[in-house]
């Protein structure tokens, strides 16, 4: 018997369906080895004749010094392009990308934070309630790896850690040669393994692995929130992750951060 038709508000696009657990960047620094996801979660997504797996939302955090490409990678993936002219975020600022994990509908709110110190207070205030971090440095820089571990922490202040799945990115691969790359991924990937985190290589200015890079993600996070909804008990099967409400637009945001500098 064929499933029934789910009700999607708008068609998701044919490149946001993801079938599988995707691939990670490297097996040195994975958050999860095995090849598929697991069985409970098929299995869930393959009994649910009447479509009660609907529409939810987790929450990704970008954080990362400013200039390391934070704002380049979401454009990326969200919006297929790349502006070469920098222009700093203010404040915060916010995406969301829609997918179809396994037949299920699924969407990521991905928040965009200023790396600037005097804004740092303000971004700070929407850590919470994230699902995933996603910590960003700069491959040429290497003193933007070395804070990524205050980054981290800074954002667990407003998190559960044992319910936060961490990636730490490096950005603007295109910048390094292959043997700086190599000896960048190397440090990198220690860092890494001390976060807690998967680590991934990445270029917005060429596309290269971005939209690996939020597949993966996607398909973590739909893992991660299902399987803790299974495990709750006497849990109804709707309620796939979080609902993150957005009580503040980009414009609000803006306001507040023109007027303070620090907290």
């Amino acid at each position: 018997m064929n499933s029934p038709i789910r009700n999607f508000a708008t068609p998701i696009s044919r490149d946001r369906v993801i079938g599988n657990l995707p691939k990670c960047y490297t097996t040195e620094a994975c958050l999860q080895s095995k090849p598929h996801m697991d069985g409970r979660v098929r299995n869930a997504c393959q009994q649910d004749k009447m479509g009660y797996l609907s529409l939810k939302i987790s929450k990704i955090v970008v954080v990362g010094d400013v200039a390391v490409g934070k704002t380049c990678l979401i454009h990326r993936f969200c919006k297929d392009a790349f502006d070469a002219d920098y222009k700093a975020t203010i404040g915060v600022d916010f995406e969301v990308e829609r997918f179809e994990i396994c037949g299920v509908p699924y969407s990521l709110q991905i928040w965009d934070t200023a790396g600037q110190e005097r804004f740092k207070c303000i971004a700070s205030a929407y850590y919470r309630a994230a699902q995933v971090l996603v910590v960003a440095f700069d491959l040429s820089d290497i003193e933007s790896l070395d804070h990524s571990r205050q980054w981290l922490e800074d954002a667990m202040k407003e998190n559960d850690p044992h319910r936060v799945l961490v990636f730490l990115v490096g950005c603007k691969k295109d910048r390094i040669s292959a043997s700086e790359c190599k000896q960048m991924e190397t440090d990198a990937i220690t860092v890494a393994k001390a976060m807690k985190a998967e680590y991934w290589s990445v270029s917005s200015k060429a596309g290269e692995n971005v939209k690996d890079l939020f597949f993966r993600i996607a398909s973590l996070a739909f893992e991660a929130s299902l399987l803790q909804e299974l495990e709750r008990p006497n849990a109804p099967m709707a309620r796939i992750g979080e609902v993150v409400n957005v009580s503040a637009n980009s414009q609000s945001i803006y306001e507040n951060a023109s007027k303070k500098s620090c907290c």
